[in-house]
């Protein structure tokens, strides 16, 4: 059994006996499915807490910083990954199996494999408009768990993190890395049906600190496709990639 250990100032972050969160027995299943165990429990607690479960209970802190930082953990650790395991790679082609990981459709993806929706804390307004199958929320939530795991244990266990959610589509992105620019793919294939080359129209939302984008991209006029990401070269790919789910096989 985990003991509690005492509390910190009230400034600072709190190590708690998981049975003392909210929802500790999902909490704890996560932690065994990211085969972390945490010193402190408060960080998984934070960073399954959305903003707007925070706003309805005191201003508790939410993930968003915890997936500021995961964010970059997240960045240095697939960089120095593809830098380290493929030498003989321009850096174009790095570039390109980098974005192939590191976008909102994977991350969003990965979170559904970790059954993180179940057990996200969020506001009744949130939650009435299906926050918990949110890409884009479950994306931020996986950074945010990353950045968790990184200030509980350091930079080892978060890049093991990383590697063991993330290290087979890196290495199915380093075998095919055209195959996961979908831009220039879905381009090269509106072009030759002689559809022109699509379009796309962008827009941000959210704070400077996290800014999102939607993108949605047109084929001759019609919309075909749309996505979201954390820049908006991230938005414009899960666009293009949704719009080639679309075409099937061009």
């Amino acid at each position: 059994m985990i003991e509690a250990t005492q509390a910190t100032s009230v400034s600072g972050p709190r190590s708690l006996d998981p049975l003392d969160l909210a929802g500790a027995a999902g909490e704890r299943a996560l932690a065994e499915r990211l085969h972390h165990r945490f010193t402190d429990w408060s960080l998984l607690h934070q960073a399954l807490s959305h903003r707007s479960w925070c706003a309805e209970n005191d201003d508790s802190p939410s993930n968003e910083r915890l997936e500021f930082l995961g964010d970059a953990v997240l960045g240095l650790v697939v960089a120095g990954h593809c830098y380290a395991t493929y030498p003989v790679f321009a850096e174009g082609q790095l570039a390109k199996v980098r974005s192939a990981v590191v976008n909102a459709r994977v991350l969003a993806r990965v979170a559904e494999g970790l059954d993180v929706g179940p057990v996200l804390l969020l506001g009744k307004g949130e939650e009435s408009s299906g926050g918990r199958t949110k890409s884009s929320l479950l994306a931020d939530t996986t950074e945010a768990l990353i950045g968790a795991v990184y200030l509980d244990a350091g930079w080892e266990p978060a890049r093991a993190l990383v590697l063991r959610l993330l290290g087979e589509r890196i290495e199915r992105a380093a075998a095919e890395p055209d195959d996961f620019d979908h831009k220039s793919r879905l381009q090269e294939a509106t072009v030759r049906r002689g559809e022109g080359v699509p379009q796309y129209v962008v827009e941000a939302s959210g704070p400077d600190h996290g800014r999102r984008y939607r993108a949605e991209v047109f084929v001759a006029g019609s919309l075909s496709g749309a996505g979201e990401g954390t820049s908006k070269k991230d938005a414009e790919q899960a666009a293009s990639a949704d719009a080639w789910a679309r075409m099937g096989d061009a």
